[in-house]
């Protein structure tokens, strides 16, 4: 079976549609995790944050293509990544002398609200 190409700027998606709000943060969320992850860990004393951030970012990724696809199943993802990113920025805000592991917080926050949005 063959399928057939449907490319993105024939799918009309409208302005105020969920599927466009939230994909900024997402994405910011995902980068600023991953560089927190790698920086936890390359310090070597900072796992419990590590891997928050790393579970953040595989959240923010399921909820990311499930949007992109306009998945019966976006709000629940949604929820779900607001709840790992609110963990993952308690997590970070535990430690506010590292600026890396504040901009991942302020992210994470910003992505929560965007997703809370979503999941509603």
């Amino acid at each position: 079976m063959q399928h057939q190409h449907v490319s993105s700027s024939s799918v009309p998606v409208p302005k105020d549609s969920k599927l466009t709000y939230g994909s900024a943060e997402l994405q910011a969320c995902i980068a600023l995790c991953e560089q927190c992850a790698s920086a936890c860990i390359d310090a070597g004393g900072m796992p419990v944050c590590a891997k928050a951030c790393l579970d953040c970012a595989d959240v923010c990724r399921v909820a990311a293509s499930l949007m992109s696809r306009g998945s019966s199943a976006m709000a629940a993802a949604c929820a779900l990544c607001a709840d790992t990113c609110a963990t993952c920025a308690a997590e970070c805000e535990k430690n506010p002398a590292d600026e890396l592991c504040r901009r991942c917080a302020e992210a994470c926050r910003r992505c929560e609200a965007a997703c809370r949005k979503m999941a509603a």
